[in-house]
């Protein structure tokens, strides 16, 4: 059965919350406003359950949080430098809400709207839907777009549609921090992560690719096996440094073997503590791992607990970032009239 609940007003209109649950622990809570997840229940190797990513109690807090908590975001997840890109021969400028960049959508991104619900008890999913009108953030086309979580079996999937009506640029990106012990259980740096890529895209001060693209054998960048997400975080060099202030940690892109119409592996979580296990599959050639280096002890989420720097990671699959300014890059061009899908596919266990 799928509940739904009241979670508050955006603008002076409603915003509801609704339960899924898989019936083998697995659960998760999803919000209309901004697609988005905001709870995931899954138990440990004792059959105890926590609620494994970070966000907030109401849609308020959502709305002044400038950290995109499990979100649905477009048009463009990740930057674009200066928010400019040429199509078919014509410019086109962004809006630019990171300094000179653009950012996740824009000041008026999806992830800061309410989505219609359609919920499908028989299929245990629902789907959020909402229109990107010609012109929103600057971007060309009207696109119809759909954002659906189904959890099944100690799984859940996400699926990202969207159809434009005029040929643009599209990379939808699912925007949550994950903490395998827990939301409000301190920091990743000790859990293991595997990353199945030989390559990363650097970036420069500003977040920025610089169109490189390197091995990652033999540097801090290397998760081709099981590690601890902060084992090299001493070799890294400062992030962000000409945009925001005492970055650090992990902001990349890792190359994946993805792309196609089939999942393929994109990372793997171990908790030592829990015991929880967290496998990812997806249909992109690219994940954003982001160790919330800007996460701080003063952000308060769900039941007014302090998350602190390092509290939870991003996996964001992908296209890579800044793809229109390299033409070496997986291309986020839809033609009008095509439907672009982007799935991913978590899948829980415990070892």
């Amino acid at each position: 059965m799928i509940i739904v609940e009241e979670f508050g007003e955006v603008h002076g209109k409603p915003a509801h919350a609704w339960r899924l649950d898989s019936g083998d622990g697995l659960s998760i809570r999803v919000s209309d406003y901004g697609a988005r997840l905001t709870e995931l229940h899954v138990p440990d190797s004792s059959g105890e359950t926590a609620d494994i990513v970070l966000g907030f109690d109401d849609v308020e807090s959502y709305i002044a949080s400038p950290a995109y908590f499990g979100a649905t975001v477009g048009r463009y997840g990740n930057r674009i430098s200066k928010g400019q890109f040429q199509l078919l021969g014509r410019d086109y400028q962004l809006d630019c809400n990171e300094g000179q960049n653009h950012l996740h959508g824009g000041r008026n991104g999806w992830d800061s709207r309410i989505w219609s619900a359609d919920v499908n008890e028989g299929g245990n999913s629902i789907t959020f839907r909402t229109t990107s009108p010609d012109g929103e953030m600057g971007f060309p086309g009207t696109c119809e777009v759909e954002s659906t979580y189904q959890v099944e079996d100690g799984k859940l999937r996400i699926i990202m549609q969207a159809t434009p009506s005029a040929t643009t640029i599209i990379n939808m990106v699912h925007h949550s921090y994950y903490n395998l012990a827990g939301h409000a259980s301190g920091s990743v740096v000790d859990q293991l992560m595997q990353l199945p890529s030989e390559f990363y895209i650097p970036v420069d001060g500003q977040l920025m690719p610089t169109g490189e693209v390197l091995k990652v054998n033999g540097t801090p960048y290397d998760f081709r096996e099981l590690r601890p997400i902060g084992a090299a975080f001493d070799d890294l060099p400062p992030l962000g440094v000409d945009v925001f202030q005492g970055g650090s940690g992990y902001d990349h892109n890792w190359c994946l073997e993805g792309g196609s119409a089939g999942l393929v592996a994109a990372a793997e979580l171990h908790d030592p503590v829990s015991g929880r296990r967290m496998k990812l599959s997806s249909t992109e050639p690219g994940v954003q791992m982001y160790t919330g280096g800007y996460l701080h002890d003063q952000m308060f989420g769900k039941g007014a607990q302090p998350y602190c720097k390092y509290a939870g990671f991003t996996l964001e699959t992908q296209k890579f970032p800044d793809s229109p300014r390299f033409l070496h890059f997986p291309t986020t061009t839809v033609r009008e009239g095509e439907t672009y899908r982007h799935e991913m596919l978590l899948e829980f266990s415990t070892m």
